[in-house]
């Protein structure tokens, strides 16, 4: 019960007392009033003794509820005095808090607060009293300016203010459950300036990051406003700029410093990203680009592509170099991809059908207006498809709408994998030799229907069959006649491609010099394996011209057999050492049993056979074995290379030594084979007069094998120790080369190469221009490198020897050519001259050369 409930009913209970006290001062002075009655002082002492009665009943009561009075007072003081405490207790508590406290009531006026309250007001000018409403100050302060920024809260974070004296608070509150509020006011101006300091920095090293990073860029980057002033370069740019830092620094205009520097500065395009290339006074190529960011800004970015531009330009001519070979091959040469759609055709191609060059280009095989009998080609495309080399002739009209008979070869094209890519399309005019065919077999029907005729006759018509027979002479004499023109046209053809080898090599030469000197540069990825695909297709290229020009000089009869006595160990050793280095790649295991045996050959055209076995066998070996030996025949050695792979039925053991015919091969196939490597192998070994035999047996394997006699150990050449030489370019650093080839693209091809394994390299296309640039006779040099074939007739043999004739110490020289002759040959080895043929390997160049130095 409370104080005031129990002052209440004290009040009340005294208010009862006095009234009992009234009431009977009332009844003792009745009964003293009436004497007249004789039984008034009974009753009345009777009703006084009732009264007494009632009156210490109530007086008890009285004492009893003034006795729990006392108790309920004595309660509550001590209540009083436990609330005065805990009251002091929370003052002091709030008191100790660091924090600004208030307690609001339900409508935000001031209950009780801390003196950090008050103090967190002092500054205002507000009256900070208990009744205040707080809403009231606060938008007084915000009136007043002192809250200078109010961060409202949400529920991950409490409301943040900043004061106009640059504190800052943070806001806690709590709602009380007489719908009050419970405020803590806690000062972070501390921990927002750390935070600051902290902010600062981090962005001050992100910024230091940022430009150590631009800086180290390969490109050149500038940052231009709006205004075109520059903002923000690295150091890339102000070398390739050629301003100095302390211009950039301050911030200059692009159109006050664009006279002082000729790298382009101004926005080329309103787009967002905007390239373009500019070829600097000094030839650096760069390739500039426009960034347009939202802000009206501008980035601009410079990267060198010099390399690259060189790299695309001698891509532009290895394909023009190509074009122009193709294009004078004659033959009508184009590829057809697996998607039967034309992507090459050389200018032969074209004119045949009287188009433009690229006319078919893109252009499917069947909706192109070339071929309207595509049913009749479809089996063949298919067969090509598949994997199978087909020939086959057909009838068709030229662009003069004459009828002509073509010999068509599709050759499958085929990637690492074996998956064919496409095909390439072959095709020679033989309406001359068909018509002739015809004529052949025209003159022999007629000549034997005249035979009969005239025979029948004979009897009687005597001298008419004298006449016959003169015809028949005459007959026959036409005949022979259009034979030897038949084969007068062959031959031609076949020296004609003989002929134009050095032509056709030479460009394919100066290609390859340039894709080997690329290829030691340090390059990026993708350029390094665009590059990769290029020197394949050169040396497919070369590989496909080699072998045309063997056919044509194979059959022309340019090979002549130049046979001498040789150790077989010899040949033998560095074939097996060669095909161990490949045995890895088509995943075969090679095996070889070597001889001492001597033999007379020719060592190179023998090669020649043995690499095509080993080719073969490796083809169609797929991860088995192949094996390399021989075995004596009395007085010849028969030499043979045995596979265990798929074999060959025996109705083809004859059609695999035909022109263009390639069996299934297996998925280790050498890449764009022709099928020509048997037909070589069988010219060759009619040159050599050394039969060769092939045995197999299908699906167990194949030994292809050539007889070779014997030769005599006395005829054996005087041996020369054999020197290892490494490949050390220290060896080579700084030394002097003098190089004379007709053609500048060769010898710029050859500085590259030369001077990427630090040579020093003079080029001359004749001996004039050599002595315009060195003194022949004094100066210093290591090595002569020339090209037989000069111009005006001028071959490099004579012009090594005039050179070496007026020179104290003579060069040593190397001859580059194209000419196989066995003549040359002896030539240059009776002048010390050390010769290689066309197109030239740089290991093999590397090699003769330190062979030379040493």
């Amino acid at each position: 019960m409370s104080e005031q409930a129990l002052q209440e009913e004290i009040a009340q209970l005294k208010h009862q007392n006095a009234k009992l006290k009234k009431i009977n001062n009332a009844l003792m002075q009745r009964v003293e009033d009436s004497g007249e009655n004789q039984y008034a002082p009974y009753t009345a002492f009777e009703h006084s003794v009732h009264l007494a009665e009632q009156v210490r009943e109530k007086t008890q009561t009285l004492n009893e509820t003034l006795a729990k009075l006392e108790s309920s007072n004595r309660a509550l003081k001590k209540a009083n005095d436990t609330a005065n405490l805990f009251k002091q207790r929370f003052i002091d508590a709030i008191e100790s808090i660091t924090e600004a406290f208030v307690l609001l009531d339900s409508d935000g006026r001031i209950i009780l607060q801390n003196s950090n309250f008050a103090s967190f007001w002092s500054d205002s000018g507000l009256p900070i009293v208990e009744g205040a409403n707080l809403n009231d100050l606060k938008e007084l302060a915000k009136t007043r300016g002192i809250i200078r920024r109010a961060a409202p809260g949400d529920n991950f974070a409490s409301p943040v203010y900043q004061l106009s004296d640059d504190r800052w608070f943070q806001l806690n509150e709590h709602r009380t459950s007489e719908g009050g509020w419970v405020m803590l006011y806690t000062d972070i101006t501390a921990i927002k300036n750390a935070e600051s300091a902290r902010y600062e920095r981090g962005m001050a090293q992100k910024s230091l990051l940022l430009q150590n990073l631009i800086d180290n860029l390969s490109q050149g980057v500038v940052l231009i406003s709006s205004q075109n002033k520059i903002e923000v370069w690295n150091m890339r740019f102000a070398q390739i700029s050629q301003l100095s830092p302390n211009l950039l620094r301050s911030m200059p205009n692009t159109t006050n410093v664009q006279n002082l520097t000729e790298l382009d500065l101004a926005p080329k395009s309103s787009t967002d990203n905007y390239y373009y290339t500019q070829t600097l006074m000094n030839g650096t190529v760069l390739e500039i680009r426009d960034h347009r960011l939202n802000n009206g800004k501008i980035i601009k970015t410079y990267s060198d592509i010099t390399e690259r531009h060189r790299y695309a330009e001698s891509l532009r001519k290895s394909e023009s170099w190509l074009r122009l070979i193709t294009d004078n091959v004659p033959a009508m040469i184009a590829y057809i991809g697996k998607d039967l759609k034309y992507q090459f055709t050389n200018q032969v191609y074209v004119d045949w059908y009287g188009l433009p060059q690229g006319g078919l280009n893109g252009l499917e095989l069947e909706q192109s207006r070339v071929h309207t009998n595509f049913t009749e080609l479809k089996s063949y495309v298919d067969r090509a498809l598949k994997g199978e080399s087909v020939s086959f002739s057909m009838e068709e009209t030229n662009k003069k709408g004459d009828v002509s008979y073509l010999l068509k070869s599709y050759v499958p094209n085929r990637d690492v994998n074996g998956h064919v890519l496409g095909f390439f399309v072959l095709i020679r005019d033989i309406t001359a030799r068909r018509k002739d065919a015809l004529a052949l077999q025209k003159a022999h029907d007629q000549l034997e229907i005249r035979v009969q005729e005239r025979t029948e006759q004979l009897q009687s018509l005597n001298d008419k069959l004298i006449v016959e027979v003169d015809e028949r002479s005459q007959a026959q004499i036409n005949l022979h006649k259009a034979k030897s023109e038949a084969e007068f046209a062959n031959s031609t053809k076949t020296k004609f491609l003989a002929a134009v080898s050095h032509d056709l090599l030479q460009p394919l030469n100066a290609a390859q010099l340039f894709t080997s000197s690329l290829m030691e540069k340090t390059l990026e990825t993708n350029t390094k394996k665009l590059l990769g695909s290029v020197s394949n297709s050169l040396d497919d290229l070369e590989n496909l011209i080699c072998t045309l020009v063997d056919i044509s000089k194979l059959d022309a009869g340019v090979v002549k057999a130049d046979k001498s006595s040789f150790k077989l160990s010899e040949l033998l050793n560095n074939l097996a050492s060669e095909y161990q280095q490949t045995s890895g790649q088509f995943k075969v295991e090679l095996r070889y049993v070597s001889s001492d045996l001597v033999v007379n050959s020719d060592s190179v055209l023998l090669a020649r056979i043995l690499r095509n076995f080993l080719s073969n066998a490796f083809r169609y070996a797929g991860n088995g074995k192949v094996l390399l030996g021989c075995r004596r025949q009395g007085n010849h050695v028969s030499i043979e290379v045995w596979d265990n792979g798929m074999g060959i039925a025996q109705d083809q053991l004859q059609e695999i030594f035909k022109e263009f015919k390639r069996l299934k091969s297996s998925q280790s196939a050498f890449r764009n084979g022709l099928g020509l490597g048997l037909a070589i192998v069988d010219k060759i070994s009619k040159v050599l007069k050394q039969p060769i035999m092939v045995n197999s047996t299908l699906g167990k394997g194949s030994v292809f094998s050539v007889k070779v006699p014997l030769g005599k150990l006395s005829d054996l050449p005087l041996t020369v120790d054999s020197q290892n030489f490494i490949l050390d370019n220290m060896a080579l650093a700084k030394r002097k080369i003098w190089i004379i080839d007709n053609d500048v693209s060769v010898c710029e091809g050859m500085a590259e190469l030369l001077g990427g394994w630090d040579f020093i390299v003079t080029t001359a296309t004749s001996l004039t221009h050599l002595q315009q640039q060195v003194d022949v006779e004094a100066e210093h040099a290591d090595i002569l490198i020339v090209d037989y074939h000069l111009d005006d007739g001028v071959n490099g043999l004579d012009v090594a020897n005039d050179i070496n004739n007026v020179r104290d110490n003579p060069l040593p020289v190397i001859m580059i050519t194209a000419n196989y002759s066995k003549e040359l040959k002896n030539e240059a080895k009776n002048n010390d001259v050390l010769l290689l043929n066309k197109p030239v390997k740089p290991m093999k160049l590397k090699t003769s050369m330190l062979y030379l130095l040493k």
